[in-house]
């Protein structure tokens, strides 16, 4: 039992029985998180939506990147879209994970959803990661005809290590001149790898997510300890200029180790003249969404289907 730390009450009954992120057995990690996305999809509810695996061509000498297309029933077009990148610590998921939301979010906004299956470290570490995550924009930019797309109203979504892959990617299309970004959704971001902030440091044995697992990651996802010459790509928090970056939402939980990295990087949006939204839940921990039945779990949900909507023009 990690603590003290003042959870929510209506978390406690899922903390006991959450796996720990551990990567030093990366397979037994994937098997792990596999398990866990296979049990809560069991129940989705596809109605409304239709959807389809593509392979997609990848970044320039590397392979074809597999995404899939979700396409709502009911919208106008052209709609928004929205590219939805997992989480997993760079080392771990697939874009299963997000099955569930992105059924929710083209019913419930009427939007276009392309899931990317990136490439995963160790085996592949930066800039593998990052590199599936533009080629699957620039070709959901270049097919937004045939999808029915509005080039206007395509927006970022990531959660945990899939939201530090979404900073880092709108600072990548802002660099290279890319396809053009409305909106940014970096929910609990993992963005520093230097480790350093008040939660980082004191939040060791925290649920699903603790200073440990995040020293793994980094290390998994950047190949090594070396951190004389990170990329903001990589670890956004290091980018120098945030200058003409899209709109963002910005969500963190109170005992989660990237908590103070993720409204560090809100404020330096801020700073930078970047309309940024940004909301700490209290009481929470990484991860705690698994719990939705919580009352905070659901004032989050709530809120990120808003977030999402204002942000998409919806």
């Amino acid at each position: 039992m990690p603590g003290p730390y003042a959870f929510d009450p209506e978390l406690q009954p899922i903390i006991d029985i959450l796996p720990e992120s551990d990567f030093t057995d990366v397979a037994a990690s994937r098997k792990g998180l596999d398990d866990i996305i296979e049990m809560l999809s069991r129940d989705v509810d596809e109605t409304g939506v239709r959807y389809e695996d593509r392979p997609v061509p990848g970044p320039e000498g590397g392979p074809d990147v597999l995404v899939r297309v979700y396409t709502p029933d009911e919208r106008q077009t052209p709609c928004p879209a929205l590219l939805d990148i997992h989480g997993g610590g760079f080392v771990t998921g697939t874009m299963a994970m997000e099955h569930a939301g992105a059924i929710a979010f083209a019913r419930n906004l009427g939007v276009v959803v392309v899931a990317v299956e990136y490439r995963l470290a160790p085996e592949h570490p930066f800039p593998a990661g990052i590199e599936d995550c533009y080629a699957a924009l620039q070709w959901l930019h270049a097919s937004a005809g045939e999808l029915g797309v509005d080039i206007e109203r395509i927006g970022l979504y990531g959660q945990s290590a899939g939201g530090g892959l979404a900073a880092g990617l709108a600072l990548l299309a802002r660099d290279r001149g890319g396809p053009a970004l409305c909106f940014q959704f970096l929910g609990i971001p993992e963005l520093d790898d230097r480790l350093e902030t008040p939660s980082m440091r004191d939040f060791t044995d925290t649920p699903m997510w603790s200073r440990p697992a995040a020293v793994l990651s980094w290390q998994r996802y950047l190949g090594g300890d070396d951190r004389s010459d990170v990329s903001p790509y990589a670890a956004p928090s290091r980018a120098t200029d945030l200058r003409g970056l899209p709109p963002a939402y910005v969500s963190t939980m109170e005992f989660d180790p990237l908590r103070d990295e993720g409204i560090l990087y809100a404020l330096d949006l801020m700073q930078a003249g970047v309309q940024v939204e940004l909301h700490s839940f209290p009481g929470t921990f990484h991860g705690s969404a698994l719990l939705p039945t919580a009352a905070v779990s659901k004032r989050a949900s709530t809120e990120m289907m808003d977030a999402l909507r204002r942000g998409l023009k919806v």
